[in-house]
């Protein structure tokens, strides 16, 4: 996988040489370049950044460093120009090898939730191109006129503002790179994480068995693997429940078992026909569940 970011403040990206994500680069896994939008500017101020039409505070980043950065990020995907090079002013990008689009991630929190599944879909791609706006955002015309070259992707974090895509991007960047085989040295352990089948993963300890006069669970110290995947499914459904309900409304009842049922109905959440929903206080489906 290729990964260009593009930022006013590449060193806020050194982070990814750390960690897994450092030795996959080492490694040869990933391919990541980090990319100052200013070595893109034409004028000896290097100005990425403009006032905005029809007034208001802030600034707006201008589009033309940014249109020359992301064409530079398409030939070197495409295995062209030095993405450092700008490209001549009206230039057409190429696509990348095999003609396929690479997606255009801009960290927005006007886009999309950026969730696992979207962490998922994401590894399986060849060439990502990350997009690090600063002030008031990127000028619009930039998106569009990146749609005729990317997959552009408008994503968020969560429901808050970050002075800039950097953070958002370091984010993404790791829950997208530990999931590219070769990348984390046991892959059991992306299956049984948070968010991996819908719940959040359950309690772990290690050694000492008792530490502060607090005991490891019993079940973990009895090696009947049966009884302890049946703790930890519990764990994942209870703690769920209680942290994150809106994942027990997500759940798809096909996949939940008898004991699931039960542990989720001691929750207060029954399944009503597709969905699962919450339960009145007196045992009976919540009014208004739909039912299939």
């Amino acid at each position: 996988m290729r990964i260009d970011v593009v930022s006013i403040f590449p060193e806020y990206l050194a982070a990814l040489d750390l960690s897994l994500i450092g030795k996959a680069r080492q490694q040869g896994l990933l391919e990541l370049t980090v990319t100052d939008l200013r070595e893109f500017t034409g004028d000896r101020h290097r100005t990425v950044d403009d006032t905005p039409y029809g007034g208001g505070a802030g600034m707006v980043m201008k589009p033309e460093p940014w249109a020359l950065a992301l064409a530079a990020a398409l030939r070197a995907g495409h295995g062209g120009a030095d993405p450092a090079a700008p490209a001549p002013v009206g230039s057409a990008p190429v696509g990348t090898a095999g003609g396929g689009r690479p997606v255009l991630v801009v960290p927005s929190p006007a886009g999309e939730v950026f969730t696992q599944a979207t962490a998922r879909e994401l590894a399986l791609r060849e060439h990502l191109v990350f997009a690090c706006g600063r002030y008031e955002g990127i000028d619009e015309r930039v998106v569009d006129w990146a749609g005729e070259h990317f997959e552009v992707r408008p994503t968020s974090l969560g429901d808050y503002v970050l002075n800039g895509g950097e953070v958002a991007v370091l984010a993404m960047v790791e829950a997208i790179g530990r999931l590219v085989p070769g990348v984390v040295g046991n892959p059991e352990s992306l299956v049984e994480e948070s968010h991996s089948d819908g719940l959040l993963e359950y309690p772990v300890y290690t050694k000492p068995a008792v530490w502060r006069e607090r005991p490891v669970p019993e079940v973990l110290l009895s090696g009947h693997h049966g009884r302890i995947s049946r703790w930890r499914r519990d764990r994942q459904l209870q703690r769920t429940a209680a942290r994150r309900p809106d994942l027990v409304a997500a759940l798809d009842p096909a996949v939940l078992d008898r004991s699931d049922r039960a542990v989720l109905a001691e929750e207060g959440w029954v399944v009503a026909g597709e969905h699962v929903v919450r339960a009145d206080p007196s045992g009976h489906d919540a009014p208004g569940a739909p039912v299939a």
